[in-house]
């Protein structure tokens, strides 16, 4: 079985120590480093072989903070899955966070069991948003009347196939489902992703989803749940 390889990136150790104690106890999960801030982090991006797959992020920290931490981290290693888990629930905190390419935001008074849930999701699909967080997203792009919105593309300048991959990450499935769903290969898959990626200006797979809000691919309703 392939590990999760996960940072943990939190000012307050006893957290950070039941956390870790917590993702060790799951088969394919692997903690590398603990980290105590967003510099800290960094450091360690920059002197490490082994890089995580998957970052669970504090927004409040010393030094640097879990936002100016995930903006660095994006240009430098997009690969890398950032997880915001913090205390603070406001609409500005979950919308910057969104905004610099985290692929998931968790309070910290979720239950152990969604945060495990959370970890594999983004790892196999590239997000997970709950109801709120959609909501809260689904809110913004109305409120700020698309000044948010980078691209307005037209629907025609996405190919049929591209906007069939589109589609189906929208509704959570993996390169590999689509892949079969649609009869090419994984590796097409992610030829079609990277476009859409280019031609949506999105940061990363959890941006896209954000299109398909935009454009109405997804609708969310009262009974919404990802």
């Amino acid at each position: 079985m392939s590990k999760i390889n996960i940072v943990i990136a939190d000012d307050e150790e006893l957290f950070r120590k039941g956390i870790h104690f917590l993702l060790n106890r799951e088969d394919n999960f692997k903690v590398i480093y603990e980290a105590e801030n967003g510099k800290d982090l960094l450091d360690f991006l920059s002197n490490t072989d082994e890089f995580p797959d998957v970052i669970l992020m504090d927004l409040k920290m010393p030094e640097m903070n879990g936002i100016e931490a995930t903006k660095a981290i994006h240009k430098t290693h997009p690969s890398i899955k950032i997880i915001a888990l913090t205390s603070f629930d406001g609409k500005s905190f979950i919308t910057n966070m969104i905004d610099v390419g985290a692929s998931s935001y968790l309070l910290k008074n979720t239950s152990p069991k969604m945060v495990i849930h959370t970890i594999n999701e983004v790892y196999e699909k590239g997000f997970y948003y709950d109801e709120k967080v959609l909501t809260i997203i689904h809110e913004n792009i109305i409120s700020s009347s698309g000044k948010r919105i980078k691209s307005d593309l037209d629907k025609k300048l996405l190919s049929k196939r591209e906007f069939e991959v589109l589609e189906l990450i929208c509704e959570q499935y993996t390169t590999a489902e689509i892949a079969e769903k649609l009869f090419i290969s994984p590796r097409t898959v992610e030829g079609h992703r990277n476009n859409l990626l280019l031609k949506t200006q999105s940061k990363n797979v959890a941006g896209l989803v954000i299109y398909g809000i935009q454009k109405k691919l997804i609708e969310i309703t009262p009974d919404f749940n990802l």
